[in-house]
């Protein structure tokens, strides 16, 4: 693994392994290369997780190196999330720092999930730079410390026994996810969880995948809680693909560009409810039945599910197992994105101004689509308060006209407030925006370049 003289600096980058960690890493370590040629990246994924990301585009100054595979990915998963939990937590650091002692340049810095929770303690054992990534909101970040708090001040973590002064800090509308976060997630996993905060106080430098002014308040709130830099670097989506290639050779997500070029003008629902987490067959065949009765376009992304959904929806949209998602997102036959609420997805269709239907599942989606319905409001919340709540045809199809309808008033108002936040990102990473700004700062700081750093133009 011989690395070309000129790069003098040798990043080792390594995701926790699930798709909504591992892209916004990837993304990440793509705009780092975009800063300085003076840098390699050594990208760190299991070997299963290898034989799903090694054919995407990257810079030649990205390697991938693997490390043995904790648990199969395919049994991560549904039933026994804490096994995979515990097992990434316990099992993924001997193989991590074996394959450290390999590498060869020496290795300048490590940047690392928060949630893995051992690299600090790697990295300085080393004397190495270490840099944590959030992957998720900075309001959900407070989130964690507002539980980690409760923790450690002996509160018994109840969702019953929270009142509005749990802590002087904490909102309303924080409280609120608060208890959600109590309701929805196995004591045993939530602890895990928690375990990261206190090695987060650890790190040199905390990396943020959300933009200042989306979330100015909160990521204030955590910098007045510690000592290390921090710097929102989001949004971690691939909005440097989104510029035109002079690379003529064909993709997966061809013929789904195609296909959607023949659609009219805002007419197409986007559906993806996650690869990791996902809505019960029940849910989906609801889901299902209701576009094929309503006759919407849609366009399906169901990597497990594609073939089963290819019956059940109709003949009026298009069913696949992948697709590049903010490509799609910024298409002009897009009306609305059907999501989970994952950060990431969240991100991307407020870059791409998508009206959102929030259908939550899993940890922070709830928190991610009580903001989108209630306080950034571009766009509904979908179903009932708890993860299990069934929703019906009759409910979906009142919600997908309303989105669908290009007349209706309250369709109008929530198209109205996705199209404000759109100018915020892109804002953010035009020359000079916020940014540009924390990732020159973050680069100059922890591999110590100070040449020319060339900006990521708006695309």
């Amino acid at each position: 693994m011989e690395a070309p003289p000129c790069l003098k600096k040798h990043v080792v980058a390594v995701p926790f392994p699930t798709r909504g960690h591992v892209n916004p890493m990837m993304n990440l370590c793509k705009f780092l290369a975009s800063r300085t040629s003076d840098v390699i990246i050594t990208f760190v994924v299991t070997e299963e997780w290898l034989s799903y990301i090694e054919s995407y585009p990257k810079p030649h100054t990205i390697r991938y190196a693997t490390i043995p595979n904790v648990i199969p990915l395919e049994s991560q998963i549904l039933d026994d999330i804490c096994r995979f939990s515990q097992a990434i937590v316990t099992k993924m650091r001997d193989a991590f720092e074996q394959l450290l002692d390999q590498l060869n340049p020496p290795v300048t810095a490590i940047v690392a999930d928060v949630e893995l929770v051992w690299p600090t303690s790697v990295a300085h054992k080393r004397n190495i730079p270490v840099a944590l990534l959030w992957t998720m909101s900075a309001s959900f970040f407070c989130t964690y410390l507002q539980l980690d708090y409760m923790l450690a001040s002996g509160r018994r973590l109840a969702a019953d026994l929270l009142d509005e002064e749990a802590d002087e800090h904490i909102s309303s509308s924080q409280l609120t996810d608060v208890r959600k976060l109590l309701q929805e997630l196995d004591p045993t996993v939530l602890k895990i969880g928690l375990g990261c905060i206190s090695e987060i106080a650890k790190t040199d430098y905390l990396l943020l995948n959300t933009t200042q002014e989306l979330e100015s308040e909160q990521i204030n709130y955590i910098k007045s809680k510690f000592s290390f830099h921090l710097y929102p670097v989001g949004p971690a989506i691939p909005f440097l693909e989104l510029e035109p290639s002079s690379d003529s050779s064909t993709t997966d997500s061809d013929h789904i560009i195609k296909w959607l070029d023949f659609q009219p003008n805002m007419s197409v629902l986007y559906i993806s409810v996650g690869s990791f987490l996902s809505m019960s067959r029940p849910q989906m065949e609801e889901l299902a039945s209701a576009l094929k009765g309503s006759g919407i376009r849609f366009l399906w992304a169901c990597r497990s599910e594609a073939e089963w959904l290819r019956e059940k929806c109709g003949d009026k949209g298009l069913v696949v197992p992948w697709c590049d998602q903010l490509k799609v997102l910024c298409h002009g036959s897009i009306v609305g994105f059907w999501s989970h609420g994952g950060w990431n997805s969240t991100v991307e269709a407020c870059f791409a101004a998508v009206p959102i239907l929030g259908f939550p599942i899993f940890l922070d989606q709830f928190s991610n689509c009580r903001h989108i319905a209630e306080e950034w409001k571009n766009g509904w919340k979908v179903g009932g308060e708890r993860s299990e709540s069934f929703v019906t045809k009759e409910e979906i199809v009142q919600v997908l006209e309303m989105v669908m309808d290009l007349e209706s008033k309250e369709g109008k108002k929530i198209r109205d407030k996705a199209k404000e936040l759109k100018p915020l990102f892109r804002g953010a990473i035009a020359k000079g925006g916020s940014f540009n700004m924390n990732l020159d700062a973050f680069v100059q700081d922890i591999l110590d370049v100070h040449g020319d750093l060339s900006p990521v133009e708006k695309p």
